[in-house]
């Protein structure tokens, strides 16, 4: 028996769904192959770390708030311009137009461009040349009605209304503005405010920023309940890119690692499944009160016997050998 075809008989086998004969046949290769040996206890050890975890309902609110999350990322994607449209679209007949001379075609199709282009700059040039002309002949006739200008960071038009018998347009608007908070850390509004930060994708250096914030107010000892700032921080350990975050986030979870059951997993996935070794090797030391606990010596046991990282290994081997007697 070869190892490939070991591999697959192992998993089989771990679920006792193997016939007797090719069991006996594997038992066979395993006696004399380290390697597949070593892949079966990985394979054991994880099955035992999965029947450790209890069996979870998902949130009846899961896929409602998972859809109203991806609105908001598509609304956040900046709309493409009109001659990005135009080019597109002139690729896409650019491809279907596979019969025609391609030099001939890419031709009109950049002077097609460029004509629309140069049009659309002139108009938008002259335009704004007639009304700033237009505004300077207002304030010499001391017309302040046609002097105002448009307001800049407008988001939308709500509606448009001419007066009657008369050149007066009401416009209504609505307009981007700043605004600006002040507040103490334990201000409600100023912790939901950094818990939307730290959801922030435009923004690495204030879900920084945020992300530090909150793990300093969960060290401090200051209230770090398990719907708010403790899930905001999980969140941002499990799936935010930047190693900084992660490690902020680390960091203020740790004091709730022997008290929260859902801390404890998400450090324990930290350690298995994080890319960064100086977050795993963190994530071993905040798991050290803990050492006795059976998943957490399961996940220590898997990462001691298979991890790539010599120093990962040799870290959880230390902490294995001060706790012998699961609990």
């Amino acid at each position: 028996m070869n190892c490939e075809l070991a591999h697959e008989r192992i998993v089989l086998a771990a679920y006792s769904e193997l016939p007797d004969d090719q069991t006996h046949e594997l038992d066979r290769h395993l006696a004399t192959c380290n390697e597949c040996s070593r892949e079966r206890e990985q394979l054991l050890a994880l099955k035992t770390l999965a029947s450790a975890y209890p069996v979870l309902e998902p949130d009846p609110h899961f896929v409602t708030r998972s859809r109203i999350r991806l609105e908001e990322e598509l609304d956040a994607i900046p709309p493409k311009r009109w001659y990005e449209r135009f080019g597109q679209r002139m690729l896409n007949n650019f491809a279907s137009l596979q019969a025609a001379p391609a030099a001939a075609l890419l031709l009109l199709i950049v002077g097609a461009g460029a004509g629309t282009l140069g049009g659309y700059e002139y108009a938008q040039a002259r335009a704004a040349h007639t009304a700033s002309h237009a505004a300077a002949q207002a304030a010499a006739r001391g017309d302040s009605s046609t002097t105002a200008s448009a307001p800049a960071e407008v988001a939308s038009i709500s509606s448009i209304v001419r007066q009657p018998n008369s050149e007066i347009v009401d416009v209504t608007y609505d307009q981007l503005v700043p605004q600006h908070l002040q507040g103490s850390l334990d201000d409600p509004a100023i912790r939901q405010l950094l818990m939307l930060a730290s959801e922030n994708s435009s923004s690495p250096g204030v879900r920084d920023d945020s992300v530090g914030l909150l793990a300093a107010e969960c060290r401090a000892g200051h209230a770090c309940q398990g719907e708010g700032i403790r899930d905001a921080l999980m969140v941002a350990l499990r799936y935010d890119k930047s190693e900084t975050v992660r490690e902020k986030a680390l960091q203020g979870l740790e004091p709730f690692v022997a008290e929260d059951m859902r801390v404890r997993d998400a450090v324990l996935e930290a350690l298995l499944n994080d890319s960064d070794p100086r977050i795993r090797s963190a994530a071993i030391t905040e798991l050290e009160p803990v050492e006795a606990d059976t998943s957490v010596r399961q996940v220590l046991f898997t990462v001691a016997n298979s991890d790539h990282n010599p120093r990962i290994r040799t870290a959880s081997r230390e902490i294995l050998s001060r706790a012998p007697v699961i609990q």
